[in-house]
């Protein structure tokens, strides 16, 4: 039914067991039957307690594998394997906890799975929850491979006091295996009930109508609060924030901001949110240093905790993969819209970053939005940027059908930086050329520098002279390179290149994504009817077919831009548009027919007539007589 799947994770991990009926049975072979701590050869069952075991299943001896030997005219039946007459001893175990990790898997790629982590999770249960992948994990609560005594064992010493060291929520937190924390099970399963509050109630349905209890923010108020310039919380143009001139709005509705994954890679932000009462994923840059603190090993004495700075708008491996991680979730079992609040220069690309796959983990982000089912909006904030293999794992042409990319009026985006592209392409001749064209003194002495009327000294003297104007200037004219180099960057550029959709101010931007989202959203929910029904026809025909609908009730109206026009026919139409959509289906069927009726022999359709109910006949061929 593609219902959600919620795991209350608490187990040990496999069971294990012995055969107990053995345990009473068996008898070592000693080498020296006088002194048993010379050690013994192998392991086996007398005549009797053979036959005791014949006695007990039914006359075939399943528990053991053994062979017969004669010691000293003795019969042993010596134990080559102990199966044992009850299941869940060992490896049936781990094979049914095999099946538990497929279907678990298969589930998340199907429908939202969630866990909560009420109790110590062990093994495979320790998989399950990250199989699972959305977890939540109380505190106090380790996920665990091994238990802290078992490690201590192997390692000879006692190093781990407590199974929290190896998994508490300081160690999968921070790592991105649990996306949430709770205090207890009252307040995890309260945001479990949050979670479903974003995702549709099954595999499949529309995320609209939305709920007027869900409307609470008005969508078409403006935006109060702009991101600025320079180092900032991007919680704050998401949510809104507090100031001391009151409530500034952000771009969500007020309330409605989700953080998941907040303890791991904090230069990226990812979560859930309202806009006008729709679900949706978000994804925001961090445009601040964080730390990243990997601890020490208690198990390596000579391991020490590491602080590493890692600068804002900018991916790392760890970053980069939670982008990835974070829009996989979005679009498997969430089937949420998506938008990316993109500020990005780029990724780190150092050696210990490309030693630790940051290259890896970027094209992970390709592959998640390529494979994205739902709406995807990537919009290039006020005073952020998008630059080179940043702009590249974002770009709409990735998924043409899904995603769309939007820039703001004061958002910059380009291959480098414009003090790297001056630094490229225009270098200290190509500003002293420009000085010369716009500065009337460095003109004439150049001018004069190269009559030859002067002498020597004379020559020396205005050398001089342009000497010091080029150095006076020089500063100046890189502040105009740079100038010029960042207006091949500005919005106006992607636009007339085709690169983005369209030029947004930031104040309005609320209000217009709300309008396309919902178009996109109830436009997408047509298409894929359409496609049950023809998945031959291409989305280009699809447009055309459901921009004539569209016409046949507005004919002044533009399809392409008019979102909000577009959005209320979905909703106020519906059922003309279900009337139009059964028309047409009718329609393709009716090809479909007569394409294999033209092809079919006299004796085939009559074959295929005579198969057809009674009723079925009477009513074609009354349809027919008409």
């Amino acid at each position: 039914h593609g219902l959600p799947r919620i795991y209350l994770s608490a187990n040990s991990g496999a069971r294990i067991g012995l055969a107990e009926e053995i345990r009473d049975l068996f008898r070592p072979c000693w080498r020296d039957p006088e002194d048993p701590s010379q050690g013994f050869e192998y392991l086996y069952l007398s005549p009797d307690d053979y036959a005791k075991l014949e006695a007990r299943e039914e006359g075939k001896v399943r528990s053991v594998i053994t062979e017969p030997l004669e010691v000293d005219g003795e019969i042993r039946h010596r134990l080559l394997t102990i199966v044992g007459s009850a299941d869940g001893l060992g490896v049936e175990n781990l094979s049914g906890s095999g099946m538990i990790a497929g279907e678990t898997s298969r589930a998340y790629n199907d429908i939202f799975t969630i866990t909560l982590v009420t109790c110590r999770s062990v093994g495979i249960g320790a998989y399950l929850v990250r199989l699972g992948q959305r977890s939540i994990q109380n505190e106090g609560q380790p996920i665990i491979l091994t238990g802290a005594p078992a490690l201590n064992k192997v390692l000879g010493r006692e190093v781990y006091t407590s199974n929290l060291q190896l998994g508490g929520t300081q160690i999968m937190y921070k790592n991105g295996v649990s996306h949430l924390t709770a205090d207890n099970d009252f307040m995890g399963i309260c945001k479990i009930v949050r979670w479903l509050s974003f995702v549709p109630i099954a595999r499949g349905a529309s995320l609209l109508p939305v709920s007027l209890n869900m409307q609470t923010d008005p969508v078409d108020r403006l935006i109060a609060y702009e991101p600025p310039s320079g180092p900032s919380d991007p919680r704050l143009f998401l949510a809104g924030a507090d100031t001391e001139a009151g409530w500034l709005s952000g771009f969500f509705d007020r309330g409605s901001f989700v953080e998941t994954l907040g303890g791991w890679a904090r230069t990226v932000v990812a979560g859930r949110a309202r806009l006008g009462g729709i679900p949706m994923g978000v994804i925001a840059v961090e445009a601040r240093t964080v730390e990243n603190i990997i601890p020490a090993d208690p198990a390596n004495p000579n391991s020490e905790e590491q602080v590493l700075q890692e600068a804002g708008t900018v991916w790392y491996p760890n970053s980069a993969y939670k982008t990835a991680q974070a829009i996989q979730d979005f679009n498997n079992g969430e089937q949420l819209p998506l938008i990316i609040f993109a500020n990005w220069r780029g990724f780190s690309g150092g050696q210990r970053d490309m030693f630790f796959e940051v290259l890896k983990y970027g094209a992970y982000i390709v592959d998640a939005l390529s494979k994205y089912q739902q709406p995807v909006f990537v919009y290039i904030i006020p005073n952020g940027e998008l630059r080179g293999g940043a702009w590249v794992v974002v770009d709409p042409t990735i998924n043409p059908e899904m995603m769309e990319m939007y820039a703001d009026e004061k958002s910059r985006g380009g291959v480098l930086e414009p003090e790297g592209i001056v630094e490229i392409k225009f270098r200290k001749p190509q500003m002293l050329a420009c000085m010369e064209r716009l500065d009337s003194q460095v003109r004439d002495l150049r001018l004069s520098l190269a009559s030859p009327d002067l002498s020597p000294e004379q020559k020396a003297a205005v050398k001089r002279q342009l000497d010091a104007r080029e150095k006076t200037l020089l500063p100046v004219y890189t502040q105009i390179a740079v100038q010029f180099a960042d207006l091949h960057d500005r919005a106006g550029r992607m636009a007339a290149k085709g690169v983005i959709r369209k030029e947004l101010k930031w104040t309005q931007s609320r209000t217009y994504f709300y309008y396309r989202v919902k178009r996109r959203l109830a436009e997408e929910h047509i298409r894929k009817q359409m496609r049950n029904v023809a998945p031959n026809v291409d989305r280009k025909e699809q447009t055309e077919i459901i921009r004539g609908w569209f016409l046949k009730s507005d004919p002044e109206a533009d399809f392409d831009q008019d979102d909000s026009k577009v959005a209320a026919w979905f909703e106020d139409s519906e059922k003309d548009v279900a009337l139009c959509l059964a028309a047409w289906k009718t329609q393709v069927d009716a090809e479909r027919i007569a394409e294999q009726v033209t092809e079919a022999s006299d004796d085939a359709l009559l074959a295929a007539f005579q198969q057809l109910s009674t009723e079925r006949r009477q009513q074609l061929l009354s349809k027919l007589q008409q």
